[in-house]
């Protein structure tokens, strides 16, 4: 029965995405799930590129050959929204790709010529100007390096540049997180939240705040999602924002520039968000003008 199941999935999935060329549209929207945070990106995106758009959202379908679906539409160029969307495309090359959503991308995973985008991880320095603001020298990250390496070197320039101190603890697996946090007791004045999975999952976030009661430390996130939880600051990433950038490149995209010529940007639109109760309880007297 579950074979019959997954047959008669394949053969609507077959049916459906079968599009001609001759009536495909400009873009192929590959989406991963369907989200109200895509949703809020896909505004911005319309809201600066009029091209006609066909969207795929590959949690519909049980499997999905995206890129036979792109030899057969032959779109001019393809949007990909999150992550399982990009492992989706990536193998197309012949394709102008822009990235939106994408964790991987957006912490310093190499990309193919004909791959571009906008990350979804505030560029260090706006970290490193909210530990300035808390009076945090010393900043202690837990990062896995394959998943965020490229990144951290980037907060150790960034660092650099400010006036600050990156203890960065190594994590392979999600189990080491609680054992490497003893490595910063004492050591750090503030924790900081990458949005690293090896790192950072639900497994292991209550070990973050844990610390920052025992130790009396701030711990700034990168979504305002871990406030509620006990952060005392976040950096986000204003979704809209980051879909009127990927749509600005995707014009450009369409009216003939290489996405080679156009470097994988970060977002623009920051908003920094802090826990006023926190602060409060940790004695913190944030300079608003740093």
């Amino acid at each position: 029965m579950q074979i019959l199941s997954a047959l008669i999935s394949l053969i609507i999935a077959a049916v459906l995405l079968t599009v001609s060329p001759a009536n495909a549209a400009d873009i192929l929207v590959v989406q991963s799930v369907r989200d109200a945070s895509f949703t809020e990106v896909m505004k911005g995106f319309r809201s600066s590129c009029s091209a006609s758009v066909r969207t795929l959202i590959l949690s519909d379908y049980t499997e999905v050959d995206v890129p036979r679906v792109v030899r057969e539409e032959q779109p001019s160029l393809i949007l990909s929204l999150g992550e399982s969307a990009y492992n989706a495309v990536k193998k197309v090359r012949r394709t102008p790709i822009v990235s939106l959503m994408s964790l991987g991308l957006s912490l310093g995973r190499s990309v193919p010529n004909n791959v571009t985008g906008v990350g979804i991880v505030a560029p260090p320095d706006q970290y490193m100007k909210v530990f300035a603001s808390m009076g945090a020298r010393r900043v202690g990250v837990l990062y896995n390096p394959a998943r965020s390496g490229n990144y951290l070197n980037q907060a150790r320039r960034a660092a650099e540049r400010a006036g600050l101190d990156i203890l960065a603890i190594e994590v392979r697996e999600p189990r080491d997180v609680v054992r490497r946090l003893e490595v910063l007791k004492g050591r750090v004045d503030a924790l900081w939240l990458l949005p690293d999975t090896t790192a950072v999952s639900p497994a292991t976030t209550e070990a973050f705040f844990l610390f920052s009661m025992e130790q009396w430390k701030p711990v700034v996130a990168f979504s305002g999602n871990y406030l509620r939880m006990g952060a005392a600051a976040s950096v986000d990433v204003e979704r809209f924002e980051m879909g009127r950038q990927g749509g600005e490149i995707a014009s450009r995209i369409l009216n003939g520039s290489s996405p080679s010529d156009i470097p994988f940007q970060d977002p623009v639109v920051i908003t920094v968000k802090k826990n006023a109760t926190i602060q409060q309880k940790l004695g913190i007297k944030s300079d608003s003008r740093r």
